[in-house]
Order: C-alpha cells, then sequence, then structure tokens
C-alpha cells in the first residue's frame, strides 16, 4: 500500500480532530511530511536554479503568482483583493506557515512589523534565507501554532493561506489566533472547500470508479487524501467552518470560494493537461469554481469580536 494511505490512527473523516493522547502523534506525522514535501511548485517541472538562491524564489514566486492570478486576478499586487495593503502599515502582522516564504515577501514591506513561523526547519531556514537575499525585516520563528509563544493580544493581522487545515488540532490554532489578536484585528485564513465537483465527481466518480482508486483505498476520505498534500488534509463545508470559527468567538467579515484552473482536470502533470488548460478560457474557470463555488480554496477573514 502506498505509504500516503497509512493516515494518522484515527484521521477517518474529512474534519476528523484528535483526542489529546493522539494530538502528538499526528503533528510529528504533519511536521514530517512538510519536511520532507516542502511546496516549491515543482510538481511538473524542477525549479531550473539553484536551491535558496534570488532566481530560486523569483522562478517558485512567478509560478505561484501567475497561477494565482488566474482565479484572483489582482489590481495592483498579487492577492490584493483580500490582503489589506492600504492599512498593513500600522498593523503588526502574524504569518502561519511561511513555506518558502511568497507570501512573506509580499506583507513585509507594507506592514509595521511581520513575524512568520513554521513547522519545518525547512520553511524557516528558507524564508529566512528569503528575507537575507531581498533584504527584508522579519522574524522569522520555527514554531507550532497549536501553541503559538506570544503574549495575549500581540497582533492586528493574521494570514494563513492553505496551512491550518493540515495540522493536528485545526480548532486549536483557531483559540490559539484568537487569543494573540488585538479586539478587532482580523484573520485571513484558507482551508480546503469540500465541494461537491471535486469529492464525488473528480474523485469519487473519476478517481474512485473509472480509474479504480476505491479498489486501492476502499473509501473516499482515503482516495481524497492519497491524491491531495499533506499527511493530514481536512476539507470543510462552509456551513461547518462557520460553526467552527463562530464557537472560537470569532465573527465572520468575508467568505469566498475559489480554485485553481489544474482542478478542472483531475489528471497528472503532464503536456496533455497543460494544453487542456491553456485552451480553456479563465474566465470559465472562475466560473466554475468561484462563482458556483465549486473550487477548493475556502477564504475567510474573521474579526475578534
Amino acid at each position: 500500500m502506498d505509504t500516503k494511505l497509512k493516515l494518522p490512527q484515527g484521521f477517518s473523516t474529512p474534519t476528523e480532530v484528535p483526542d489529546d493522547q493522539k494530538v502528538a502523534e499526528w503533528q510529528d506525522r504533519n511536521q514530517e511530511w512538510w519536511q520532507n514535501h516542502p511546496m516549491r511548485y515543482d510538481w511538473g517541472d524542477q525549479i531550473p536554479a539553484e536551491e535558496f538562491s534570488r532566481e530560486f524564489y523569483k522562478e517558485i514566486d512567478q509560478r505561484f503568482f501567475s497561477d494565482s492570478s488566474i482565479y484572483m486576478p489582482p489590481k495592483k499586487m498579487p492577492f490584493d483583493e483580500i490582503v489589506p495593503f492600504a492599512t498593513l502599515p500600522g498593523m503588526d502582522v502574524l504569518e502561519i506557515g511561511t513555506g518558502n516564504g511568497s507570501h512573506a515577501q509580499l506583507l513585509a514591506p507594507h506592514c509595521k512589523s511581520y513575524t512568520g513561523i513554521d513547522l519545518t526547519e525547512y520553511a524557516v531556514a528558507s524564508t529566512t534565507r528569503r528575507f537575507e537575499l531581498f533584504g527584508l525585516d522579519g522574524d522569522i520563528r520555527q514554531m507550532d501554532a497549536e501553541n503559538l509563544k506570544f503574549s495575549n493580544e500581540s497582533f492586528d493581522f493574521i494570514w494563513t493561506w492553505g496551512v491550518i487545515h493540515h495540522s493536528a488540532n485545526t480548532e486549536r490554532i483557531l483559540e490559539e489566533m484568537y487569543r494573540v489578536l488585538r479586539p478587532g484585528g482580523k484573520a485571513t485564513i484558507m482551508v480546503y472547500h469540500r465541494s461537491f465537483l471535486y469529492f464525488y465527481i473528480f474523485t469519487a466518480l473519476f478517481r474512485g470508479i473509472l480509474c479504480g482508486g476505491f479498489l486501492k483505498t476502499g473509501s473516499l476520505h482515503q482516495l481524497v487524501q492519497l491524491n491531495t498534500d499533506g499527511a493530514i488534509a481536512r476539507f470543510y463545508w462552509p456551513s461547518e467552518w462557520r460553526s467552527l470559527v463562530s464557537g472560537k468567538g470569532f465573527k465572520l467579515e468575508v467568505e469566498k470560494i475559489k480554485g485553481q484552473k489544474s482542478e478542472l482536470f483531475p489528471l497528472p502533470a503532464s503536456r496533455i493537461k497543460r494544453l487542456l488548460m491553456n485552451m480553456t478560457p479563465n474566465r470559465l474557470s472562475r466560473f466554475i469554481l468561484n462563482t458556483c463555488c465549486q473550487g477548493s480554496f475556502l477564504i475567510t477573514t474573521l474579526v475578534k469580536n
């Protein structure tokens, strides 16, 4: 059996959280996976540059932001639809999950202070090196977001993109985020969306039945995990997410669903997939994934009451 199918014991539903005795085991699996599979956007093509060089970071950013510009076209800079760049100069900002620092480089030059944390040594080393190369100011630390080492009410804005649904206990991170935000502070979060198109058409019908995936995995949950990054990957209905965050004290200010054009073609990276993506108008992909709410990104901005 593929090692990716060996899910943490007890992780049997899309939003499962561990009991207290399993938290450490789940988080160890999570940390190990991301240490060994850092997000470099090199699924189809390797990065043609020395790791941790200026060219390495520029290539990662080009791939990431060119992709994001399709599902979220920028007005002036990437992600400006959901990042409050105009008000960042007065804010102390925390990013949870820096990865290779693409968002860190967007945020740090615009805010009063930038702090970035990540669970892995790789991400901390990479983001630190990026800041050195590009002359950026910030505090980069290795830290578990389930146990933030910051005082109460330390930050005005928290940014986390595609991170906290992978942690052992997402609910615990929300509690910690609420604690370290100042009153009126905001958090913009992306977690995975359990869309009908991805779960039941592409995964269940195409991968499970037509491609025989159920014979290998035995369940839709395991099949989804096999085709998703991370040792753990939770997928939420919007109603589930709303209930969860409101239970932690947050007020929901913004909710959006978006998705990458590649989600429309559940095929391995290949010339055929690139050809199909190039033939598909961006407006059509945005209509299906964003307007019809079939994308895999559930994006919310929360306010601390």
